[in-house]
């Protein structure tokens, strides 16, 4: 059954989209770069705007200094259940500036062959992602003069630098946020016009080693032959990482990686996702990586161990001969499931030990990151509620997807806070965030404020 409240507050989204840009606008024209500290009076600013933007909802919002940028908290009563909701407001810097063809925080609508966009620096990733939730609850009270739910807003602004107050802040103030949900829209969609909903994310591991060998760098004419060298050495050991069939070949390391549902697999398989066009858009004819899984399966639900960096001895331009007496590697590790990170950097630790040849010797340097998978429950009757919401406002089966990358406030909610998350997101893969002439469909901003509307009914009723 139709819920009545819903349809004159869809009514009122659509009538008001042009108002709804012009605010985005207004938020987006902030530059709010949160890892430059000459951005930081602006990371201000746009915390501000955001304050006084959920004040004119009714909403007792405040901006919450933390030793970085500052968070914006915001609380309104509603009927129903309790939600927390998430988004951030900071951005990535522009560089490189001659790359863009626009001013990146003097937003344009463009129109484009597949449809009108925002084109602007945080468009996306998460200004326009952000809004559609606000956009939504706006809706909600200008029609019913209340919201549908109790609503607690938190808007963080240093998510593109690294979160550093994050955790702090989530446990000095864990009684006020915590919610018996939170909702994130900061994702996207596996396929334009493919609303999706994130179960699990990725978790991550890095780590970095240096080999060792001779006590200074050497003549390789007088000790070429006799010499171990470092390099020959890292090389040999980054090949055992792996076997013939791209599976990671360190004793343990799929511990606790988990086979997927059959029901999960299948909507992975029919949700519309392009294996061809994704490969050749980054120059590849075919999949790499662990035979025996989809693209889709290696980027979801496998765990990896990829090596993002491998260097040693003489890097300037001509020939200089000599064995270096240091090879260096950083790698990370994508976790799935239930692998621990400590487990699996003691694994990968003892693995690189074992193999090392006569005097060569390993130095780790320090315990870097590590952070679990985020798996959601997705049995919980709110997940099947928003599926049903996503699928009645794009008239196509919203499916529960996997994400390759990692969020780590998803992990930090259930850690520090005991609260499942969300992820709804409406960008598509070719908004180009985090580089030149990033854009956001506004096609997405405004099915994602509808979406966000119908959510909340779907949760509320």
């Amino acid at each position: 059954m139709s819920d009545p409240r819903l349809s004159p507050v869809l009514d009122r989204i659509d009538a008001d989209l042009p108002g709804a840009l012009d605010r985005l606008m207004q938020l987006i024209r902030i530059p709010s770069i949160s890892t430059d500290p000459a951005h930081a009076g602006a990371c201000e600013i746009a915390a501000e705007w955001l304050v006084g933007d959920l004040r004119s909802l009714g909403v007792d919002a405040a901006k919450r200094p933390t030793p970085g940028r500052p968070m914006v908290v915001g609380h309104a009563d509603g009927d129903g259940p309790s939600l927390l909701f998430y988004g951030h407001y900071d951005v990535q810097p522009v560089d490189p500036l001659d790359q863009w063809n626009s001013e990146p925080f003097e937003p344009e609508l463009q129109q484009t062959e597949h449809g009108q966009v925002i084109r602007a620096r945080g468009a996306s990733d998460d200004k326009g992602q952000l809004m559609t939730f606000v956009e939504a609850c706006r809706a909600w009270k200008a029609v019913h003069g209340r919201l549908p739910a109790q609503i607690s807003f938190f808007f963080e602004g240093e998510e593109e630098s690294g979160s550093p107050s994050l955790i702090p802040f989530l446990r000095e103030n864990s009684g006020e946020l915590t919610r018996d949900i939170v909702l994130i829209c900061d994702t996207s969609m596996v396929a334009p016009g493919v609303p999706s909903i994130a179960s699990q994310l990725r978790g991550m591991l890095k780590d970095e080693f240096v080999i060792e060998g001779p006590r200074i760098d050497l003549h390789s004419g007088h000790y070429g032959g006799p010499a171990l060298n470092p390099l020959h050495e890292i090389a040999r050991i980054v090949e055992t990482f792996h076997d013939a069939d791209g599976r990671v070949a360190v004793e343990g390391f799929y511990d606790g990686v988990h086979k997927i549902s059959d029901d999960l697999k299948r909507q992975w398989e029919s949700c519309g996702f392009d294996e061809k066009t994704y490969l050749e858009s980054v120059g590849f004819t075919g999949p790499h990586g662990e035979k025996g899984y989809s693209t889709l399966e290696q980027q979801w639900a496998r765990p990896t161990l990829e090596v993002n960096g491998l260097w040693g001895g003489y890097q300037g331009a001509g020939s200089k001969t000599v064995i270096p007496s240091r090879a260096h590697c950083k790698i990370t590790c994508r976790l799935v499931g239930d692998m621990d990170p400590a487990e699996v950097r003691r694994k990968i630790r003892a693995h690189v030990a074992a193999r090392l040849s006569t005097d060569a010797r390993v130095v780790w340097q320090g315990d870097l990151d590590g952070a679990p998978a985020a798996v959601m429950d997705t049995s919980r009757p709110e997940f099947a509620a928003a599926r049903q919401a996503l699928t009645d406002e794009w008239n196509r089966e919203a499916v529960f997807v996997g994400m390759g990358g990692s969020i780590p406030v998803a992990y930090y909610f259930k850690s520090i806070l005991g609260m499942d998350s969300m992820l709804i997101g409406f960008a598509n893969d070719d908004d180009a965030i985090h580089s030149p002439n990033e854009k956001y469909d506004v096609e997405s901003f405004h099915k994602g404020i509808r979406s966000w509307a119908r959510v909340l009914a779907a949760l509320s009723g």
